[in-house]
């Protein structure tokens, strides 16, 4: 059985334009809703749609025209904890060895929420179940998740996850079945 998952990351909100750890509350911004909903056209048809959690993300599928998109919570972003609502340089300020030992340490969770490695393995679990569903999967998710999907596929460690950049609006496609996925990265979808 071949799976497919397009995974497209959120449009802009304030929370990302800041650097700040988001709480899943920020609204996009009109442009980032704007450009969604130009690229709306763009998306390949998929047999399911799910989203992170988010408000971004809802609202970013909602601008995509998938009204139908499914709340996912294994697609929850990054979980601060203590750090949610605060900006990188806010908290770097305040804790910078807690930030240094987070960015250097995929195990670490000093902001009492959840690792990277944590995050990379939930992904993990995430795309093998999905690799069980015949067919194309469209998710809308924080780019955190694509980063972490990127790690899996290419079976990278968990420190790698940092070497990613993952831009608003654009697709990064996974083909194949758990154990065997291919990747296509960071397609920017027409109208954005």
């Amino acid at each position: 059985m071949t799976s497919r998952v397009t995974f497209i990351s959120a449009a802009m909100n304030p929370s990302l334009r800041q650097a700040r750890f988001d709480d899943g509350t920020a609204p996009l911004e009109d442009g980032g809703a704007a450009r969604a909903r130009a690229a709306a056209g763009a998306l390949p048809s998929a047999a399911r749609a799910v989203i992170s959690p988010s408000l971004r993300c809802r609202e970013t599928a909602t601008a995509l025209g998938l009204g139908e998109a499914e709340p996912c919570a294994e697609l929850a972003g990054l979980d601060a904890g203590r750090w949610r609502g605060l900006t990188l340089d806010e908290v770097g300020a305040a804790e910078p060895e807690a930030v240094a030992r987070w960015l250097a340490d995929p195990a670490a969770a000093p902001h009492g929420g959840e690792s990277v490695r944590d995050l990379c393995l939930r992904i993990g679990r995430w795309l093998d179940t999905a690799s069980q569903t015949d067919g194309h999967t469209l998710a809308v998710v924080e780019p955190e998740v694509v980063r972490a999907a990127v790690v899996h596929v290419l079976g990278a460690p968990a420190t790698a996850f940092w070497r990613a950049d993952v831009p608003p609006l654009t697709a990064t496609g996974i083909s194949g079945r758990a154990g065997r996925w291919n990747l296509g990265l960071g397609r920017p979808l027409n109208g954005a």
